[in-house]
């Protein structure tokens, strides 16, 4: 069996830049030793922005450029990108919250194999919450997991109401 890692947008901008949290931060060191013993497939998603991001529709309703590509924000966390040096993985610049090329990576990768998803990241209450679906969705037979000790919200009461509805969806949150 094929096992996959999902890296969600742990971006500098995410854990102490723009849109950063306490909560962003606490979970470093849980993402750094989940990716550290991996072992199979890993895809690491960065939240892709631009100069124009205020004019886009997710600049109207937040207000916060982060992440516009080849910035600071826009790189991963340093730990993260500490835990991944030397190691193979696949790069998904995602324009918005979830990615619908994700899917297709990763049918493309596993072929006729059999496998399972973990996703790690943040922010759970968005861009988690939005691939895990998209990935239930495009693979609903397949086991899809979230590590919510590896995952942060935008707040504590986001971040629990996310892992709610994963498990509604039937996405296996483990801790």
């Amino acid at each position: 069996m094929k096992h996959i890692l999902i890296v969600v947008d742990i971006q500098k901008d995410f854990v102490d830049g723009a849109l950063g949290t306490a909560e962003a931060v606490g979970i470093i060191p849980a993402a750094y030793r989940k990716i550290e013993g991996f072992e199979g497939e890993i895809f690491v998603t960065f939240d892709t922005h631009f100069e124009n991001y205020m004019q886009t529709a997710e600049g109207g309703k937040l207000p916060v450029p982060h992440c516009i590509k080849g910035t600071d924000g826009w790189k991963l966390d340093s730990s993260i990108a500490k835990a991944l040096e030397g190691r193979e993985y696949t790069s998904v610049e995602k324009l918005t919250f979830g990615s619908v090329e994700l899917p297709v990576l990763i049918k493309k990768s596993v072929r006729n194999e059999d496998f399972d998803i973990t996703l790690i990241g943040l922010c759970t209450d968005i861009c988690v919450v939005s691939n895990a679906l998209i990935l239930k969705a495009n693979f609903p037979e397949k086991e899809i997991y979230v590590d919510a000790a590896c995952c942060a919200g935008v707040t504590p009461e986001s971040h629990n109401a996310a892992l709610s509805t994963m498990k509604m969806c039937q996405i296996n949150v483990i801790a």
